[in-house]
Order: C-alpha cells, then sequence, then structure tokens
C-alpha cells in the first residue's frame, strides 16, 4: 500500500508537467514605434525693398549723403548664409568722388566701403549666418565728396544688387 501512496502523487505530478509542457505556455513581450519620419525644411527671404531701388537721390551736390535702408529676412525655416551681390553698374563722377557705404546696422557691420560701382559685378559678398525667421537692416550711404569739381556736374552713377541665400552646412542629428 505504502507504494501506492508514493506513486499516485507521483504519476499526478509527471502527467501535470506534460500537460503544462505540451500546452506550449511561455513568456512573450512586444512593442512597437509609431511611423518614422522626416520632414524637409524651406528657405525663403523676404526683402523690404523687393524690386525697388533702395535709395535714388537727383541733383546731389558736393558734401551730400544719401542713405536708403531695407530689411532682409529669413523667412525659411532652415538657417542660411546670405550674401550680396552687384548685378550692374556705372558710375560717370570722375576718382573716387562718389563713395558708397554698405553697413549692416543690425549687427553693426560694415559689408563694404569704397568707390560707388567698384564693388565687384558679379562677386558674392558673404553676409554671413542668418537663423530662420532673423532679420538684418541694411543701410546703403552714398555720399558725394565736398571736393568735387565742376566737371562732375550732370554726372550720374547707379547699380543693382541682388541678395542670395544658401542653406546651412549639413549636419548630423542623433535621436
Amino acid at each position: 500500500m505504502k507504494t501506492k501512496k508514493i506513486l499516485l502523487p507521483l504519476a499526478t505530478l509527471v502527467a501535470a508537467g506534460a500537460i503544462a509542457v505540451g500546452s506550449g505556455a511561455t513568456f512573450t513581450s512586444t512593442s512597437a514605434n509609431t511611423i518614422s519620419s522626416v520632414t524637409s525644411g524651406s528657405l525663403s527671404q523676404s526683402n523690404s525693398k523687393a524690386d525697388a531701388a533702395i535709395f535714388s537721390l537727383t541733383n546731389i551736390k558736393p558734401g551730400d549723403v544719401v542713405n536708403g535702408s531695407l530689411t532682409i529676412k529669413n523667412t525659411g525655416s532652415l538657417p542660411a548664409t546670405f550674401s550680396l551681390t552687384e548685378t550692374a553698374s556705372t558710375n560717370g563722377f570722375t576718382g573716387a568722388n562718389l563713395v558708397l557705404d554698405i553697413k549692416n546696422t543690425t549687427t553693426g557691420t560694415t559689408v563694404w566701403t569704397g568707390t560707388f560701382g567698384d564693388l565687384v559685378n558679379g562677386t558674392k559678398n558673404d553676409l554671413g549666418l542668418v537663423d530662420a525667421g532673423a532679420s538684418n537692416v541694411y543701410t546703403f550711404s552714398a555720399k558725394l565728396a565736398a571736393s568735387t569739381p565742376n566737371a562732375d556736374q550732370g554726372k550720374t552713377a547707379s547699380a543693382a544688387f541682388q541678395w542670395d541665400s544658401i542653406q546651412a552646412d549639413a549636419t548630423t542629428t542623433n535621436q
């Protein structure tokens, strides 16, 4: 009888173990991610005097100064390197009698200074990196020297400019 008492619980245990193994019960875990995505940025700018003269003065006389200002804004979502290019110019005044100064009055830096029309046509002048949404005010000042001779009466000078922006250097983002 003792043998039956031991064998019966042992047989029950073996049967229960076989049922558990045979049922395929295992631990599991699952995780998921939402859709991963990227969106490109935009590069654009606004010019407060787009398609208009920065300044225009007739009847300038020796010692006169004409100032014109405009605001260039990075309206895109990307930081960009901006540049200024003189696309065309003429200067009928003799020597260095007519001087042009271009300043970024927002940062207090001089962009260019020299004889009107000597800013090399077609050469981009670096204005630096401008963050998305940032604005810079540029002031153009033309001055006719007080010592300008009579020979410069009735002379004219003109220039056209273009503003460009190029995306900032590419970066790697680790998330």
